[in-house]
């Protein structure tokens, strides 16, 4: 498993090494200890969910409270998709920005979403099944979003895609208002947090 980090500092790509023969194709596409080494303490596991949309679902821009947030592993089991991830850290270097990985059934990459961070997923063919494993379970009265066409944010949403999102995502703030509501995470309590999980690791060590 090759693993690079993306230009949103906490985010990061997993690209497997695939084996395959006659057969079909085998691959491991998750490793606890290599997201361990990489982000600095392990991924606790408390939910595992799947998403199956048609072609133009978009999901997101969303994140949770910090503490506890919630980091999300993410992979595509069925279909393709684009999987953006935003700074929203207020008093990040990077605040604002995003990257973007293509998930799909040929390259079989996975992307680490570090807590605090928004995340976004575009669903490209119908059927596309997204997996995720996720560090805390969902908890509504943490939950927020950010509207993922909010023009100040530009994400790379293909001009030959026709859009359709819930109507929670339509109601979404901008990343402005969003700052201005106070519901954004602060770049000092995610790096914090960050700070207390890999304490743990090295108590219980």
């Amino acid at each position: 498993m090759r693993i690079r980090e993306l230009a949103i500092p906490g985010a990061y790509e997993m690209t497997p090494q695939q084996h395959g023969d006659p057969r079909g194709v085998f691959l491991e596409w998750y490793r606890a200890e290599r997201i361990a080494e990489s982000v600095g303490h392990p991924l606790q596991l408390a939910q595992c969910n799947t998403s199956v949309s048609a072609r133009g679902v978009l999901r997101g821009v969303h994140f949770a409270d910090v503490p506890p947030g919630q980091a999300k592993y993410v992979t595509c089991t069925a279909g393709a998709g684009l999987d953006v991830m935003v700074d929203i850290r207020v008093g990040s270097a990077t605040f604002g920005q995003w990257d973007a990985v293509r998930l799909d059934t040929v390259d079989r990459r996975a992307v680490y979403v570090g807590e605090g961070l928004g995340h976004a997923f575009l669903a490209l063919e119908d059927g596309t099944a997204i997996t995720y494993l996720l560090s805390e379970a969902y908890a509504p009265e943490r939950e927020h979003g950010v509207h993922p066409l909010d023009p100040a944010l530009g994400l790379p949403w293909p001009a030959d895609v026709s859009l359709v999102l819930s109507a929670k995502d339509q109601e979404a703030p901008t990343l402005e208002e969003a700052r201005l509501a106070g519901v954004l995470p602060s770049y000092d309590a995610c790096q914090a947090y960050a700070t207390e999980l890999a304490a743990r690791v090295r108590d219980t060590a």
